[in-house]
Formats: C-alpha cells, sequence, structure tokens
C-alpha cells in the first residue's frame, strides 16, 4: 500500500470500513495462491476417489447381500444305503411347500461337484467322494420364509439334509461395508485435516506478507471481520477453485472407468471388477457426493482461513 493510501486511511474515523472500489488487501494472484490451489485440486482429487471409492464398495455390498438373502440352500449328504436321488426330491418337495419359498433347484451329482473344481481341480474324479448334493431355494422379496419350520421337517424326514441360510456371509458383507465406509470416512477426515492445515500455513504467509498493511489497518481501526473477510474471500476462491479441478478431474477418472467397464464387458477381468466393485457406475448419488465434497472443501477452506486471522489479530493486540 503507498503512502497516499496509508495517510487516506489514517485520516478515517475509527471502525471505518475500507470503500469497495479499493484494491483488496491480500493479492488477488500470486505464487503463493497457485501452490494452494494446486493442493487443494490434489486433496479434493485424492478425496474425491476415497469418497467414490466408499460409494462403489457399499453399492456392491448392497448387491451381495441383497443376492445372497434371495436364497438359501439345503445340502444333502450321501449316505451308504440310501437313495440320495429320492432324498433331494423329498427336501425340494419339502422346501416347495415352504411358505415364503417361490422357486426350488435341485443340483445333479455332476452339476455339484463340479462347483468343486476351482478348488480340486478338473482331472479329480468324484465319484468316490460323498459329494453333498445341493438345492437351491429362490426366497419371495415380500414375505420372510419359514425356515425354522423347514429345518424341523427336514431334520424329521431327510436326516441327511442340513440347511443353510447363508446368516454369517450376510453378516461378514455388513462388517465388510461398514469397515469400507469407516476407512473412507477417515482418509477423508485427514484429506480435511491437510488442507486446514495447508491453508492456515498459506494464511500466515499472506499476512506476514502483508503485516504493514494488515497493522495499519487495525490500529486506525479496522474491525477485525473486515480484515478477516478479506481473507476469506479470498481463500474461498482458491478453495472453490482448487476444488472444481481436482473433483472434475475425480469425476473425469470414474466416467472413463465406467466406459472401459463397459467397453471390456464380458471378460473375465471386467467380471471380476464388477463382482468386487460392480458396474463402476457412481450414479446421481455418487457424482452428487463429489460436488458436494468440492463445497466442502472451498468452506472449510474459507473457514480455516477467517479463523487464522482472528487469531493473528489477536495477537497483535
Amino acid at each position: 500500500m503507498d503512502a497516499m493510501t496509508q495517510q487516506a486511511l489514517l485520516s478515517e474515523p475509527p471502525g471505518a470500513a475500507m470503500p469497495p472500489h479499493r484494491t483488496s488487501i491480500v493479492p488477488a494472484d500470486s505464487i503463493a495462491g497457485r501452490a494452494l490451489v494446486a493442493v487443494v485440486a490434489i486433496m479434493t482429487f485424492l478425496a474425491a476417489l476415497t469418497l467414490g471409492a466408499v460409494v462403489l464398495v457399499r453399492g456392491a455390498a448392497g448387491e451381495w447381500q441383497s443376492a445372497v438373502a434371495r436364497e438359501v440352500t439345503i445340502q444333502v449328504r450321501p449316505v451308504e444305503g440310501r437313495d440320495t436321488n429320492a432324498q433331494v426330491k423329498k427336501a425340494a418337495d419339502l422346501a416347495i411347500a415352504t411358505p415364503g419359498i417361490v422357486g426350488v433347484r435341485a443340483y445333479s451329482k455332476a452339476e455339484s461337484a463340479r462347483l468343486l473344481e476351482p478348488w480340486l481341480g478338473a482331472d479329480l474324479s468324484f465319484d468316490d467322494l460323498p459329494v453333498p448334493r445341493l438345492v437351491v431355494l429362490r426366497v419371495a422379496a415380500d414375505r420372510a420364509p419359514d425356515l425354522a419350520s423347514l429345518r424341523k421337517a427336514l431334520a424329521a424326514e431327510v436326516p441327511e439334509a442340513s440347511l443353510d441360510d447363508h446368516r454369517d456371509w450376510v453378516e461378514r458383507m455388513r462388517t465388510m461395508a461398514r469397515t469400507a465406509v469407516a476407512a473412507g470416512l477417515g482418509v477423508l477426515a485427514l484429506v480435511v485435516a491437510a488442507t486446514m492445515l495447508s491453508v492456515t500455513f498459506a494464511t500466515r504467509g499472506a499476512m506476514a506478507a502483508n503485516r504493514p498493511v494488515i497493522e495499519v489497518l487495525h490500529f486506525v481501526g479496522a474491525r477485525d471481520g473486515f480484515i478477516a473477510g478479506q481473507f476469506q474471500r479470498h481463500f474461498l476462491w482458491l478453495g472453490l477453485k482448487g476444488g472444481v479441478i481436482g473433483g472434475a478431474a475425480a469425476m473425469l477418472l470414474f466416467a472413463i472407468a465406467g466406459f472401459l467397464a463397459d467397453w471390456f464387458k464380458g471378460t473375465p477381468t471386467e467380471e471380476q471388477l464388477a463382482a468386487l466393485f460392480g458396474g463402476f457406475g457412481l450414479g446421481a448419488a455418487g457424482y452428487g457426493a463429489i460436488a458436494g465434497l468440492v463445497v466442502l472443501i472451498a468452506v472449510v477452506t474459507a473457514g480455516t482461513s477467517r479463523l487464522t486471522v482472528y487469531r493473528t489479530l489477536a495477537s497483535i493486540e
């Protein structure tokens, strides 16, 4: 600030605010400002990737739970001297007669053995192995099945059969989804904390560079809110600019991943990735969450800057 501007400020009454036509006390463009935009953009990009991954994993886990919950399995163990095919048919008849069960599919011996090939190999003969026969039951979507009565009926009429409602698997999936969400929120909190630290150092650097001007404004009676507002608006713009860059880059990356997933659809790699993460489509909720993250980063940047200015001004008094 030149001598004439300082003279004008000293002549103003205490508590007067700077007229709107005057230049801001914070440099509009500087190397430090561009560096902060880059830092905020990187932080927002990493946070958006984490948030998108949480959305994908949570959605995939929900699909897994829904698919597992819609099926119940009966295992019929082969017993010497008993007709396994007859026992399987009896178990299927008992299941289809149970309220809430809308479909039954009994696996043949060859189909049941084929399920073990990924673990035991395709060249192994299963003729002499007591491979259980499976009966897969499809559960009605709008009605819970009476599994307790089915379990009692199987125990009475088909002692070789055991009913598995996959409750342990569903609980494990829920635990995995909660863990993924908690880990994602933890990473997001760390990113926000790192952003706040970066803004704090940048604000202190800007105030140190403009300390003579700030001291003049402070001693002639300029309100702390006015000085803090100057920095808040400046860093709000920097945070919003960096957040938009980082958020847009993350959205573009997820869009490209979704396009590539559709391009390679049907390949083993795509099927495996789809089983783990779903279809790589964030949907409106996912992109909306990233947009909300951009706004959050900008607000955190502005709020941290304002708080830092207030604390620094308190140390001048």
